[in-house]
């Protein structure tokens, strides 16, 4: 006995001699055979996990991770085969081979209860633990539709979450709601947040009913190749950590990072190509008659049809990225680089990106403390991003020009030189306020949005005791922007001087934030607690710059865009958005009772420097919220795998605007003073919004199945609200607080595993969400007060108690009793109401994203249905195509033998035709009758598609850990529409106009492929 124990001991221990273990001896074979495999496990954002299961397959030879995520093993030679396994994770096996180090990542399962995501501040928390609504995506996921724009990409694939997607093209805006609108002031937007510090996401201008061109936000600027995860608060429930600025939800994006114990490089290459997919339908049979502007001959001729096609063109995506991520168990670093260049469906618009980012972690003083940076670099560049509205619009002229007149030798000659001026001017058939030559409008004024911009920021983690971790944060977003455009003497003179005209501005956004963290985790007993204590301050300065435009007054010479050729009479202006100082003191407090309930408890006291003065500066908002995990309550039946109910309720403030207290007066271009006419609002207080948000979450059959549906209620009071000012007051307008918008909806997200084998899995995921908002109150005193949203010709937007936000308003038919249009008894035309009346709601009813994921072997397809159900559109630009009679229905009309069916009335003689041209013109153009135009938002269609092969590496003698190609398309084609026009797609994504159509750019799908390999 003594002897076997000192030769198994001496042998445990190392200890060998000839004597114990001779070359020849088996105890000697055996260690000969027997293999050292060590290395890392870490989740798919790269953290490591404890406590995982290493086990050699078929054996009970095994070992679990340590606290850093490392394991070391023998495995024997005749057993190569290393099984990984995790509660929540993918089982993952491994073939050892020749290889001594094996590092893995697990990936979370479909429908994990254990799922662990990022909230506010950056701060992990289990997912069945929150009490409240969050829902993530992750980066793998996003980059399925090879958008540009991250957030175009999370349309259909979280629940409550609208977005509009800006019809400029690349580089382009985007208008994204939680939840439902409810703030009159301002955009109701969340707040983004990049590795738990908020990031500017200052808009530029954008386009109106006369022009005007989006000049994007800073949403686009983010590689997405750079996204781990994206995981969407959707209430101020789960945004109260971030104060105001959180209280329309919060989007935090949590970026790559190194992989300890190994090293990475991989290398994606994309190329996608656009095409239209929507357009106006045109007639090309029916010219002018007399020289007029318009086609409303009734004599069919045989005219050009290819020119409207011939001026799109085929555009393009080209994206390539670099990342390189590696390090040891004290210092990781991921680096890579990103380049997009763009080409648009119009010619000469062009779009470029260059991101580069630079990411380290070192552990330092036996790992008590973590140093890290994060460094993001971009420079986006767009040339002729594409307008919209009726003025200096190429499509004006391209889609009314008449038909029986020569297109081909406008675009030829689109300019032509003028002897008396000796210089090129403008080529085009008729001198009109809102058409150009359009190939003189994408030649000869050409516009530049050029921006830099630098993300930097740092963190120190201090781990005081394994319990008790404090953590600094300092960050920096800044950014300088610029647009410009040129229009040469020649263009258009309702709006260019004959000279030309110069359009420049140039402005910084400026955030510096910095935070102190203190995070404490223990359990006693049966109790745990997760508590969080902190202080931020933030300084954030917008648009702080210059900018000059001359419009109609003449620069000194024709075609020189500098200062020193500007007419004295032209101000060069000093611009300035805003300087908001924010500090704030914040808490978190969640105790956990046995794993099965948890109560939550947060609150925070902002100080605003925009509430200075008032005496209002200084508020409070607390959030309460309890989470009950029934499964672990009582005992279910086998078939319930998971169940939670959870409740929460908190009150918020919302953002106070810039310069709403005590407006100044301004010096204008004669240096005289402009006197301020609006009252100081020195009584402002924030607009308040009080959140309440009941849900469960369940899972049935083993994961296969599972819903976690959500029901808000969101009362938002003390909105700032304009009215007139008393006659003699010496002031034009003031402000109150007043005004209820009630925001209440539910949403629903299904996922399911309908069929799962060895070889083929299919992931089916439903986000439904349906939102009703109601305008409680405005002001009590004023009944009939509405607030105009947004208006042009015939189109209103007003909010009205009773009503709803974003209710649109119109010129109807005028119709008797019977229903009958009412004609004018002398000329025949259709009649109008006098005032502008109800026509239905902007907002869709309830929206549906359908997503799956369906993988065989090494084959894995994916495809995304989108449908919004319900609301209402507006296309300004049919209104104009049939005033004009160059749409297609006033072709079918004048097919038709130039008349329309009507159930009229003309006097007392019922009328059951009217002619075409005066139908058509009396109701179309220019602030006809809206109600013709106003078209159902109802839309399904196919958002993406994406197939991809995974080259299977231990078949192939290449040096590459990994390899696939993928086939991708997005917006590929419409299943139902009612609209002529996408009614997703949006002119401008500010607070006005929503759901207009006025001359916007056609709808695109893209279609292409994409390549990544990782050495």
């Amino acid at each position: 006995m003594l002897a076997l124990c000192v030769l198994g001991c001496s042998t445990l221990l190392g200890t060998a001699n000839a004597t114990a273990a001779s070359p020849n001896s088996d105890l000697f074979q055996v260690e000969q055979q027997k293999k050292t495999v060590k290395g890392v496990v870490t989740d798919d954002t790269g953290e490591p996990i404890p406590g995982v299961s290493v086990l050699v397959k078929g054996t009970t030879i095994g070992q679990i991770t340590n606290f850093d995520g490392q394991y070391v093993l023998d495995v024997p030679a005749d057993n190569d085969t290393i099984v990984f396994s995790f509660v929540g994770l993918k089982t993952l096996e491994e073939v050892v081979g020749n290889r001594t180090e094996i590092n893995v990542m697990l990936e979370s399962d479909a429908v994990d209860v254990d799922e662990v995501v990022v909230t506010a501040l950056g701060i992990r928390r289990d997912k069945k633990t929150l009490t409240y609504a969050s829902q993530q995506v992750s980066g793998e996921e996003l980059l399925k539709s090879k958008d540009i724009n991250f957030m175009n990409s999370l349309s259909g694939k979280t629940a409550g979450l609208e977005i509009r997607k800006s019809s400029s093209g690349a580089g382009g805006s985007t208008r994204t709601v939680l939840r439902g609108s409810r703030s009159v002031s301002g955009l109701t937007e969340p707040l983004y947040v990049i590795d738990g510090i908020p990031m500017v996401n200052h808009k530029g201008g954008q386009p109106g009913m006369w022009g005007g061109t989006d000049q994007g936000d800073g949403l686009s600027q983010i590689n997405p190749e750079d996204i781990e995860s994206i995981n969407i608060l959707k209430g101020a429930n789960a945004a109260v950590l971030y104060g105001s600025q959180g209280a329309n939800g919060v989007v935090i994006i949590t970026t790559k990072k190194a992989k300890e114990g190994r090293v990475d490089v991989t290398f994606s290459s994309s190329a996608v190509f656009e095409s239209i997919m929507a357009a106006p339908e045109l007639q090309f049979d029916y010219g002018s008659e007399a020289g007029a502007k318009e086609s409303w001959s009734y004599t069919k001729g045989n005219y050009d049809s290819d020119y409207v096609d011939d001026f799109f063109q085929t555009g393009h995506n080209l994206v390539n990225n670099l990342s390189i991520n590696g390090g040891n168990n004290r210092t990781s670093v991921y680096f890579s680089y990103g380049n997009t260049s763009s080409s648009g469906i119009v010619p000469n618009n062009d779009y470029q990106k260059h991101n580069v980012m630079f990411k380290q972690s070192t552990k330092l003083f036996n790992d008590k403390v973590r140093v890290s940076s994060n460094v993001m670099l971009v420079s986006e560049k767009t040339d002729n991003r594409n307008t919209a509205g009726y003025y200096l619009n190429p499509l004006t002229g391209l889609y009314l020009f008449p038909r029986d007149k020569d297109f081909q030798s406008y675009k030829d000659n689109y300019e032509v030189f003028n002897t008396d001026r000796n210089m090129y001017l403008q080529n085009w058939f008729v001198e009109d306020h809102f058409q150009s030559n359009p190939y003189w409008v994408i030649n000869k004024e050409p516009k530049t949005d050029l921006s830099k911009r630098l993300i930097a920021s740092a963190t120190l983690e201090y781990f005081i005791t394994d319990k008790l971790k404090f953590q600094a944060r300092g960050n920096v977003d800044y950014a300088v922007k610029s647009y410009e455009q040129q229009h040469a003497a020649g263009s258009n003179p309702t709006n260019v001087s004959a000279n030309g005209r110069w359009q420049y501005q140039k402005y910084e956004d400026k955030s510096v934030y910095t935070d102190g963290i203190f995070t404490y985790q223990n359990d006693f007993g049966a109790f745990s607690l997760d508590a969080t204590l902190g202080a931020s301050y933030q300084e954030t300065v917008l648009g702080d710059g210059i900018a000059v435009d001359n419009g109609t007054n003449d620069l000194l010479y024709p075609n020189e865009f500098f200062f020193q050729n500007l007419p004295f009479n032209v101000q060069v202006r000093s611009i300035y958005a805003g300087k908001v100082i924010k500090q704030g003191v914040f808490g978190n407090f969640q105790l956990g009772f046995k794993e099965m309930l948890f109560l939550d408890l947060s609150g925070r006291n902002d100080w605003a420097s925009t509430l200075a003065g008032t005496g209002n500066d200084s508020y409070f908002y607390p959030a309460i919220g309890l989470t009950g995990i029934v499964s672990e309550m009582v005992t279910l039946p086998d078939f319930i795998s998971f169940g939670k109910v959870r409740a929460s309720s908190t009150t918020v403030a919302n953002e106070v605007p810039f310069n709403k207290i005590n407006p100044q007066h301004s010096i204008n271009s004669g240096g005289g003073v402009d006197r301020n006419t609006q009252q100081p609002f020195r009584t402002l207080k924030p607009e308040m919004q009080t959140s309440i948000e009941l849900g469960t979450d369940w899972r049935f059959f083993n994961g296969r199945f599972g819903f976690d549906f959500t029901y808000y209620h969101v009362d938002s009071k003390d909105q700032f609200i304009p009215l007139p000012a008393p006659s003699g007051s010496g002031y034009t307008t003031y402000f109150i607080n007043a005004g209820k918008i009630v925001n209440k909806g539910v949403e629903l997200t299904v996922n399911t595993i309908p069929v799962k084998t060895r070889n083929f899995t299919w992931n089916s995921t439903f986000n439904y969400s349906k939102n009703n908002s109601e305008v409680e109150e405005l002001v009590p005193e004023f009944e009939d007060k509405r607030i105009d949203l947004g208006s042009s010709e015939g189109y209103s937007t007003y909010l009205l108690a009773g009503g709803s936000f974003y209710d649109l308003y119109g010129y109807k038919f005028q119709r008797n009793e019977q229903g009958q249009i009412i004609l004018d008894e002398k000329t025949g035309k259709p009649q109008k109401t006098t005032e502008r009346e109800y026509l239905g709601n902007l907002e869709p009813e309830w929206s549906l994203g359908w997503n799956n994921s369906m993988r065989y072997k090494n084959v894995s397809l994916s495809f995304l249905i989108n449908a919004k159900v319900g609301g209402k559109v507006v296309s300004q630009t049919e209104s104009m195509l049939d005033g004009y009679g160059v749409s297609k229905r006033t072709g079918d009309a004048r097919d038709n033998g130039g008349v329309v069916a009507i159930n009229a009335i003309q006097g007392t003689t019922p009328v059951t035709e009217i002619d075409a041209k005066t139908y058509y013109t009396t109701i179309g153009d220019r602030n006809g009758i809206l109600e013709a135009y106003v078209y159902d938002r109802t839309n399904v269609r196919l958002s993406q598609l994406a197939l991809t092969y995974d080259f299977d590496m231990t078949k192939l003698s290449l040096p590459l850990k990994a390899a696939s190609v993928s086939l991708v398309g997005q917006n590929l084609f419409f299943i139902y529409k009612d609209a002529p026009y996408d009614p997703e797609l949006a002119m401008n994504t500010g607070l006005g106009s929503q759901s207009l159509d006025n001359f916007n750019l056609p709808s695109t799908r893209t279609y292409g492929f994409n390549l990544k390999i990782t050495f």
